[in-house]
């Protein structure tokens, strides 16, 4: 696989929201009311994985065990879409700890450990990693 638009507007927006995403979550802890900050960076933060989800329908992998080109991290798309739907759909409730914990889990999964495994030795970032590194 190589660097197309498609995958450099995903990664681009991945990274965004991983830098974004704690931000937006430590604006509100319960020590540091910000509320301008926490929706500026949580509008952001948003708006960054909207784009890396629905990036990802268009990046389609026929090396790995696949079902039409979509791997198993492809799951995630569903997964981002009805979590950021869920999340506001909380916060329209007036659920905020059900927000929080939402929007929470969809970082770390979504974003962390999503991000950890484009790290792996046989994907794209990966193998631009380890090999500059020198230990591909």
């Amino acid at each position: 696989m190589e660097l197309t638009p498609v995958i450099a507007v995903h990664m681009t927006a991945a990274l965004g929201a991983l830098a974004t995403g704690p931000v937006a979550l430590w604006a509100r802890r319960a020590g540091a009311q910000r509320p301008k900050l926490h929706r500026a960076f949580g509008y952001a933060w948003v708006t960054l994985m909207l784009v890396t989800a629905l990036s990802a329908l268009f990046i389609r992998d026929f090396q790995l065990p696949n079902l039409a080109g979509y791997t198993p991290i492809h799951l995630l798309v569903p997964v981002t879409l009805i979590s950021l739907f869920g999340a506001f759909y909380k916060l329209a409730q007036g659920n905020i700890a059900g927000h929080r914990m939402v929007m929470r889990n969809l970082y770390l999964g979504a974003c962390v450990t999503a991000g950890l495994f484009t790290l792996l030795p046989n994907r794209y970032l990966g193998r631009m990693l380890w090999s500059a590194v020198g230990l591909a």
